[in-house]
């Protein structure tokens, strides 16, 4: 089969399209015929050099995919070939095929295309573990969440305006808060221009937000704290301001507040069942009344991924970027 390799670390020119052996299925998994992934800022780190796949993952990028099922390995039960699923991978997704762990598999949803629901697994995985199973978001409450145009923030806007929250957003430009209240933000903020601190602040009365899902890390801590209501949960999920940062415990003490920071890719199997298990109970329903779907920016060849790197490195997307496969 065809996969994208990183022979060496570097920049998008880094990804080439190669031949490379077909994967076999082991005990408890599935081989997928892959026909779509999508671009994830953890690839861009893992084409950087910074971010190896777990033990036991195949090396190819891609944390999710899409595709039909071509063969079931030994113990595997309630799948069938011919399947059509969508699944969250520990690497792998840039490629013509893939295997992978029964558990970690999900039927496509009703109401979304094939292609499309590769834009799925990461992204409502992350918002459904952190939001909800982590910081859990309630009917009522607010949610503030950091780049809210992107593949995850996309997601946690539906999911949080479907059991009731209200929702405040940063992004960088007019445009990219358009789309966000087209899907339900009700409290859009500038951050080259805005304060979020204090927008949210006033937005709430004072109060502040009840949740904050945050891809900045060290740069956003303290103000991200500052931001946070009394018994509020701050749900890190990312580091593109930086690793290391100064923590106000008094402040975080002062309200009775939490802070939690989780990654999904390496957690071993029975948590990422258990995370696919509670999305396809609680998630895939929306899907199928209407209220949540996929935001798609663009589909890009898979042999073509050096492009689509270039894109989401840009920000020059809302929504996710799909790798179509040949």
């Amino acid at each position: 089969m065809h996969a994208i390799t990183i022979p060496e670390p570097g920049g998008p020119e880094a990804l080439v399209w190669d031949e490379v052996p077909d994967p076999v299925p082991g005990e408890g998994e599935v081989l997928v015929e892959v026909v779509a992934s999508a671009v994830n800022r953890a690839d861009i780190m893992q084409r950087q050099g910074f971010y190896d796949p777990p033990p036991g993952a195949p090396r190819h990028p891609g944390l999710e995919c899409s595709g039909r099922i071509a063969a079931l390995g030994p113990g595997v039960t309630g799948w069938s070939v011919g399947d059509e699923v969508c699944a969250l991978l520990g690497g792998g997704g840039y490629a013509q095929k893939v295997a992978v762990p029964a558990g970690q598999l999900l039927p496509v949803p009703d109401g979304v295309g094939l292609k499309e629901a590769a834009a799925l697994p990461e992204v409502v995985c992350t918002v459904w573990s952190n939001v909800f199973m982590v910081a859990h978001l309630r009917p009522g409450e607010t949610l503030l969440v950091h780049g809210g145009s992107s593949g995850i923030g996309t997601m946690a806007i539906q999911l949080a305006k479907a059991v009731g929250a209200k929702v405040a957003v940063t992004a960088g430009t007019a445009e990219k808060l358009e789309r966000c209240a087209e899907l339900g933000a009700d409290i859009l903020i500038n951050y080259r221009e805005q304060d979020f601190v204090a927008e949210i602040k006033q937005a709430t009365d004072g109060a502040g937000a009840d949740v904050i899902l945050d891809n900045m890390g060290a740069k956003y801590l303290d103000r991200n704290v500052q931001a946070l209501a009394v018994n509020g949960r701050l749900a890190i999920i990312g580091l593109q301001g930086g690793t290391k940062g100064e923590l106000n415990i008094g402040a975080l003490l002062a309200k009775r507040a939490a802070v939690s920071a989780t990654s999904l890719r390496a957690r071993p199997l029975e948590e990422k069942t258990a995370i696919v298990a509670a999305v396809r109970e609680h998630v895939w329903p929306l899907f199928a009344a209407g209220r949540v779907r996929p935001v798609v920016d663009r589909e890009v060849p898979m042999s073509e991924a050096s492009a689509a790197h270039r894109v989401v490195e840009e920000s020059g997307h809302i929504g996710k970027v799909l790798l179509v496969a040949p």
